[in-house]
């Protein structure tokens, strides 16, 4: 429960300065708020955007606002999540960024069953070991985009129940289990893999 609290408050605070980043228009002052109406923890908190602060316009400047509110509100622990995260966006290439925001924007557009059931995901993986993890990635990037794509579609197609299930038989198996599997689907037509190892 606090995992996820902080993720939301991370994504917030994250879509909040990738909102910034992203807009590159900017209006007139009408309805802008003066840096001086800003509170003293405001004006620490975003100390970043105050040399253009009055180029902002006014829809930038209440959503910085009020992520600097949240921000007040976060943990040292949940404050060190956010860091970690706007310093992995900084040193993002711009079509990586692209690419995260297309991704916040389709998750955010999802149902709420469906992001949920996202979040289950992303804690369930987090939980894993390290080298699990790793090894993870590693399957994922050797993949073909086709791989992936039939990959995403055989497990949206299960039912709650078949993830439950495969979750536990494929947590119960041994890693060479695990890798002689992975081989056969890829090797067999039609299951994502191209007929040669």
């Amino acid at each position: 429960m606090i995992k996820r609290k902080i993720l939301k408050r991370s994504l917030f605070l994250i879509a909040a300065f990738l909102l910034l980043a992203a807009s590159a228009e900017t209006f007139g002052s009408e309805g802008s708020i003066p840096w001086d109406q800003l509170s003293p923890a405001e004006q620490k908190t975003l100390q970043p955007f105050a040399d253009r602060w009055r180029d902002l316009n006014p829809q930038q400047q209440q959503r910085l606002q009020k992520g600097a509110r949240r921000w007040a509100t976060l943990t040292p622990e949940q404050r060190q999540q956010v860091q970690k995260g706007l310093k992995r966006w900084k040193q993002m290439t711009p079509e990586q960024r692209q690419r995260a925001r297309s991704s916040f924007n389709r998750f955010r557009n999802l149902p709420p069953q469906e992001q949920e059931r996202l979040r289950r995901v992303q804690d369930r993986y987090q939980r894993l070991p390290p080298e699990r993890r790793r090894q993870l990635r590693e399957r994922w990037r050797n993949m073909t985009p086709e791989q992936r794509q039939q990959f995403r579609e055989r497990r949206y197609n299960m039912t709650p129940e078949q993830r439950r299930e495969f979750r536990e038989r494929h947590q119960n198996m041994s890693t060479e289990q695990r890798e002689r599997m992975r081989q056969r689907s890829q090797s067999q037509p039609g299951r994502g893999g191209s007929g040669r190892r």
